[in-house]
């Protein structure tokens, strides 16, 4: 077993190269996002789309373990993000994706902030990247905490 995955099976929390940031819930995969959408909601963040992978995959006979997105963002810090670099856009409003996997423990995995920053070469929005990971990494917490 790598070094990754028995981070990932004690529950720790993975940003890797890929530039996803991926936590263990302890809670169903609509509970995780119910939990992560009222912790938004609460903050003022506002949420744009929930989308369920799996459901939509049953419409199609395409069976697929609990799998949902939520699509959300705060324009007071992304906006800043596209004023460096309107290609943003394309990984902004920010997504979280709650997903079981087959041994039917449930994750929470999200884009890093640093990475989107990276992928965009925005290298004069340290500030607003640091808010948006501290912001991310509290409200996620709040969402897969028992």
């Amino acid at each position: 077993m790598t070094v990754v995955a028995l981070l990932l099976a004690a529950g720790f929390a993975q940003a890797g190269n890929d530039g996803l940031i991926t936590k263990k819930s302890a809670h169903s995969v609509k509970v995780t996002l119910d939990r992560l959408e009222a912790a938004l909601e609460k903050n003022g963040i506002g949420v744009a789309l929930r989308w369920n992978h799996s459901e939509k995959g049953k419409e199609v006979d395409i069976p697929l373990r609990p799998t949902e997105l939520l699509l959300f963002g705060n324009p007071k810090l992304g906006t800043h993000m596209f004023t460096s670099n309107q290609t943003a856009g394309i990984d902004l409003p920010l997504k979280a994706l709650a997903w079981e996997d087959a041994k039917g423990q449930v994750w929470l995995t999200y884009n890093d902030p640093a990475y989107i920053a990276k992928r965009h070469r925005i290298g004069d929005r340290d500030d607003i990247v640091a808010k948006m990971s501290k912001a991310l990494a509290g409200l996620s917490d709040a969402a897969i905490k028992p």
